[in-house]
């Protein structure tokens, strides 16, 4: 077993005498050594001299009348000044890719809604502007992102306010607010009629993702002065439109999923005067400097999210 105590091995080497030793190696020559590396001869020697002293004396070159020849010991060391200082490059080189955020890594994490339309465009963009970088997605509600988040497992996730979670220890770069529309079967009677307030369908079996509407879209209802009777619970937003659409009861859906309902549905804009909109923010960690990647990446959501349409009604 090797012995951690051990006080023989050599000193730690200078990663530019192996550059130079692969130099001279290559060139068989400290001149031209000297003179591919812009150094003087006697810079060269010198170099060299210190590395074979660092490796216990171990003659690397044997000087002749025209030139230098490895040795045995310089023939050993060869391969392991290749793999240090190509190792060093690589990392000289990925770094320099993540500096420019051409390269690095995203893992990132969004609502469900979110992946109906500001991701996919925001994702196209960042793909295409940044094809080195490599790109994990997870999708989630807000609180478990959240908490993905604080624990280093993702770099930015895309959250909302629904359910007033707390976002107060990250760093929040606001995206849109974003409206809230009633769907409905094509064929019932609101469907023609404009923007809606939450009460005229107060009688209504509604369509949920959870059992309560606490904490959901759902709180809109509540503060129009009625609890929704809550029909089906279904999580999957495809499925809540085929239960509309069979006439099963209807369902809030927010304008990041507008883009993407079915033809035989039809959405109502809501008029909900006593609160604000719900928000959506690009959430990062505070105190974590944000990689060039993130930033980039918060930019295309930015650039999606001003394509999402936002419905701006009077109060009737």
């Amino acid at each position: 077993m090797p012995n951690p105590h051990r006080t023989d091995l050599p000193p730690d080497l200078a990663t530019v005498w192996l550059r130079v030793f692969l130099e001279v190696a290559r060139h068989e020559s400290f001149t031209v050594a000297a003179r591919t590396l812009g150094w003087t001869q006697s810079a060269v020697s010198r170099q060299i001299s210190s590395l074979e002293g660092a490796l216990g004396g171990a003659t690397l070159f044997d000087r002749l009348p025209r030139g230098v020849r490895l040795t045995e010991a310089g023939r050993v060391l060869v391969p392991y000044a290749e793999t240090v200082t190509g190792a060093l490059h690589g990392a000289a080189r990925e770094l320099a890719a993540l500096c420019e955020a051409a390269g690095g890594r995203l893992r990132f994490g969004a609502f469900p809604t979110a992946d109906a339309a500001l991701v996919p465009h925001a994702l196209g963009a960042f793909r295409t502007r940044r094809p080195g970088v490599r790109v994990s997605r997870e999708e989630g509600l807000t609180p478990s992102l959240l908490d993905r988040l604080a624990g280093g497992r993702l770099d930015l996730a895309v959250v909302s306010t629904t359910g007033g979670a707390p976002l107060s220890g990250f760093r929040l770069s606001h995206l849109l607010d974003e409206s809230l529309y009633v769907a409905v079967p094509a064929g019932h009677p609101l469907a023609g009629a404009g923007p809606v307030r939450l009460g005229q369908l107060a009688d209504a079996d509604w369509i949920s993702g959870s059992p309560r509407p606490e904490g959901t879209l759902l709180d809109a209802a509540l503060r129009q002065g009625f609890r929704p009777r809550i029909a089906h619970v279904v999580g999957e937003w495809t499925a809540k439109q085929g239960y509309v659409a069979a006439g099963l009861g209807v369902a809030l859906v927010p304008a990041l999923a507008a883009q993407a309902v079915r033809p035989d549905v039809v959405l109502l804009p809501v008029l909900d005067e006593g609160a604000p909109a719900r928000a959506v923010y690009a959430a990062t960690p505070r105190g974590r400097a944000p990689s060039p990647a993130v930033a980039a990446f918060v930019a295309a959501l930015r650039e999606a999210a001003g394509r999402i349409p936002r419905t701006s009604l009077p109060m009737a």
